[in-house]
């Protein structure tokens, strides 16, 4: 659908020379514009990006159109467009309110650096599965807007005792997200390719037993053929947790190794 020039939209000049990006940063860190004319306003930023994360959340993000969240809103798509100027800068509103500190997070004031990353880590993990859409944005380079600000800020904050360079702290924070990202991205696609086939779990590996028993007994693979008969059997929390523990092991036995005192 054709858009209004950006200086239509109630922007003011670009500050950055972007004006793609500077439409979605005026509206996260101060949203909509003050204007005397026109039709009266009868809708809010909080209700346009709640709406588009409940369609998403239900239906996937394929499902936010303009048009359909207009609808959804009880508004023409055009009138739409008077608040959010295109569905770029409508998945940044989405994202931020989404990253929005949580309750858990909230509460790190005090906290050992350790639980502090557990739960930086679960609550990301708890995000992606609420609302595994997240995964369908490139996020590598996000639009910062106040939720995902105020959010890093609370990790930041319950870091401060860990001894370590502000450097390596954000490079703890990222291998954390990676880690989180990585399983989590496993788990939906695999709940995806249950659904998309239409074969339940039970069915599929049956499917397979007999062509696997032959291929252990063949004598071609004794190292599989040896292991325990639950070595598949742990359930996506469980490797979760299992290797979010090894990652924050080696993280500790860092620090007890660079500890004043301690001998090389």
């Amino acid at each position: 659908m054709p858009q209004e020039p950006p200086e239509t939209q109630g922007t003011p000049e670009s500050e950055s020379g972007l004006p793609f990006l500077d439409q979605s940063l005026e509206l996260l860190w101060r949203g909509l514009p003050d204007t005397r004319r026109g039709p009266r306003r009868t809708l809010t930023l909080d209700q346009i990006a709640e709406q588009a994360i409940d369609l998403a959340s239900t239906e996937g993000l394929e499902a936010v159109s303009m048009r359909r969240l207009a609808r959804e809103l009880g508004v023409g798509t055009m009138s739409l467009y008077r608040y959010v100027p295109d569905k770029s800068v409508l998945h940044d509103l989405m994202l931020d309110r989404v990253t929005a500190p949580s309750e858990a997070k909230l509460s790190n004031a005090g906290r050992h650096w350790r639980e502090v990353l557990e739960i930086e880590a679960r609550e990301s993990r708890a995000l992606y599965l609420r609302h595994p859409w997240v995964m369908q944005i490139n996020w590598i380079r996000p639009v910062l807007g106040p939720g995902s600000v105020s959010s890093m800020e609370l990790v930041v904050a319950g870091l401060q005792n860990l001894e370590m360079s502000d450097r390596e702290k954000m490079m703890l924070v990222s291998i954390i997200d990676g880690y989180v990202v990585g399983t989590v991205r496993q788990e939906i696609q695999y709940e995806a390719a249950v659904g998309a086939s239409g074969v339940s779990d039970q069915k599929f590996w049956e499917a397979q037993l007999p062509h696997l028993e032959r291929a252990m007994a063949s004598g071609d693979y004794p190292a599989m053929a040896a292991m325990d008969e639950d070595s598949y059997d742990a359930g996506w929390e469980e490797t979760f947790e299992f290797g979010l523990t090894m990652l924050l092991d080696g993280i500790e036995r860092e620090i007890d190794r660079r500890a004043p005192g301690r001998p090389e």
